[in-house]
């Protein structure tokens, strides 16, 4: 599992250029943000109305990243001729 590290600008402008470098940093983030959710799920607070706000908002994330992960996915896939 990646380790959450704060994304630095140089990595920002770098995803904006290199799309293998896009994906990885999505693929990352997406990985962090669905371990955090597990544990999250599984702890006591998870009935806790706050801690199930948090959750929602996590999955409703998760699915973003998910989406354009698989946009750049299809960006970089061979086009049929």
């Amino acid at each position: 599992m990646a380790e959450f590290a704060m994304v630095t600008e140089d990595e920002l402008e770098r995803a904006r250029r290199e799309p293998e470098f896009r994906r990885k940093l999505l693929a990352d983030s997406l990985d962090v943000l669905l371990a955090t959710l597990n544990r999250m799920r599984n702890s006591k607070r998870a009935a806790d109305p706050v801690c199930a706000g948090q959750i929602r908002e996590g999955v409703e994330l998760a699915i973003k990243l998910a989406e354009m992960l698989q946009a750049t996915a299809d960006a970089a896939a061979p086009k049929a001729a």
